[in-house]
């Protein structure tokens, strides 16, 4: 068995780093009360309250967040705060299961407790509401906690760390900055659970380590995720609507719509209302906009550039494709794909470029979506109500929105997370509560009854046994 009471010694981790002291305050049973959940969840909210212009400014300067763009991340968490305060008496409260009649008299009930002490390692597109708002939910089923937030967006993380420790006990939560040394450093730790959200590489090399200690996992990673556009969609809302998903944080949203599919016979009408929705929103330098977020680091401003600099070359650009090298900028970009080896449709573009496929039907989209592995969301615009059901029956996604992008993960009573290559597990709400909980069975049974037939030797007739167990 496991020792947890010892840490590894490990010099990237810092001096004051016990895991075991982590452990200690859930299997002590200090963390168990509704009581202490709810002081911890207020200190959240107080944390948001009194800092929430630091928070604004260390997003801007992180990814040139606009302030109502980084007010959507502050909100999300408070929706989460407000669920899990509202519903905390409830998740905890014992679930009552029935006793087959073959097993009575008994009481059997499922009784949700903590699981010790959680690592969450948050990604850099979403900084602080990715590592916080899990941390939300980890606190509410009566964990602890580690953030590792991103060190590819520093000011977000020393802001995480620097409030961190004004609102919460060392023994109640702790933040460990550094890179990916650091955090395979923490890996090595047994934890008893880890939640992590970023790109499928990296999911994988957390998976093996979590392996290692047989640690219990949640995932939020990402895909390719389709919007399919028929024929009787809203043109113009469609248009709105999808260049404000694909350009949110310059298209650094693991939901973004990554690529279009559209029947070719309103091709023509959603190419001419997509540059005027780019127009209104960006004006005519879109580069020049306060409204629009800039690339987090030049490795991924790199990555994106040689996909513009291919499509620039092959004549695939039909709206867009500026670049502004200094500020790590680019344009929303509409990009044409006649190749389904086409290097953009290798993976996941995280990023403003959004390709454009034609289609004929939604079985030729249903059959490129099949293609792919399975991806966080999925959309679609139009289409009748039998067509959204094909949708729903032939494909496999985390999450499906009809009619519009992102928002379905802005309801915290949805269940958050993806499938296969998107994703293992699920968060928000009563689901986040769920996960960070151990599911502990009980069954209690009086003495008074004791039948004689269930020991050794056995008598009962085999037949009348089958009869009575079902």
């Amino acid at each position: 068995m496991l020792d947890k009471s010892k840490n590894s010694l490990n010099p990237l981790l810092p001096s004051s780093f016990l895991l075991s002291d982590l452990q200690e305050s859930v299997f002590s049973g200090q963390t168990s009360s509704e009581h202490w959940r709810r002081q911890q969840l207020q200190r959240i909210s107080a944390l948001l309250e009194a800092h929430e212009d630091e928070i604004i400014k260390a997003l801007e300067e992180d990814l040139k967040k606009p302030p109502t763009e980084a007010i959507f991340e502050i909100v999300a968490i408070k929706q989460e705060l407000n669920l899990a305060k509202k519903n905390l008496r409830k998740w905890m409260q014992p679930r009552s299961i029935q006793v087959p009649i073959t097993l009575q008299p008994g009481k059997a009930r499922l009784m949700m407790e903590p699981k010790g002490c959680v690592l969450i390692i948050g990604p850099w597109n979403y900084p602080f509401s990715l590592t916080i708002q899990p941390l939300i939910s980890v606190i509410a089923a009566g964990n602890t906690a580690v953030l590792k937030p991103s060190e590819k967006a520093p000011a977000t993380s020393s802001l995480i760390r620097k409030l961190i420790p004004n609102y919460f006990s060392k023994k109640i939560i702790q933040v460990v900055e550094g890179g990916g040394e650091t955090a395979s450093a923490l890996l090595e730790q047994p934890f008893d659970h880890i939640f992590f959200t970023g790109g499928a590489t990296i999911g994988k090399k957390v998976m093996a380590a979590a392996a290692k200690h047989l640690t219990p996992i949640t995932l939020e990673l990402g895909g390719q995720s389709p919007a399919v556009v028929l024929k009787n969609a809203d043109i113009s809302v469609t248009a709105r609507r999808l260049v404000w998903g694909k350009a949110l944080n310059a298209g650094q949203t693991c939901i973004a719509p990554n690529h279009l599919l559209v029947e070719e016979n309103i091709k023509q009408s959603l190419i001419a209302a997509i540059g005027i929705s780019l127009k209104e929103f960006y004006g005519e330098k879109p580069l020049n906009s306060p409204d629009l977020a800039r690339i987090i680091n030049e490795s991924q401003f790199k990555k994106l550039e040689g996909f513009l600099h291919g499509a620039k070359k092959n004549g695939q650009i039909l709206l867009g494709g500026e670049i502004d090298y200094k500020h790590m900028k680019i344009s929303p970009t509409l990009i044409e794909i006649c190749d389904v080896n086409d290097p953009l449709m290798s993976e996941e573009i995280f990023g403003p470029l959004l390709p454009l496929i034609t289609i004929k039907n939604l079985d030729m989209a249903i059959a490129d979506i099949r293609k792919r592995p399975h991806p966080l969301a999925m959309y679609m615009f139009g289409g009748t109500k039998s067509q959204q059901r094909t949708l729903l029956k032939e494909t496999t996604s985390g999450g499906v929105c009809f009619n519009d992008v992102i928002l379905q993960c802005g309801i915290p009573e949805l269940p958050f997370g993806g499938i296969g290559a998107s994703g293992i597990g699920r968060y928000h709400g009563f689901s986040g509560f769920e996960t960070f909980s151990n599911q502990k069975s009980i069954l209690e049974r009086p003495f008074w009854l004791d039948i004689k037939f269930r020991y050794p030797p056995y008598k009962l007739n085999l037949d009348f046994l089958k009869r009575i167990l079902g």
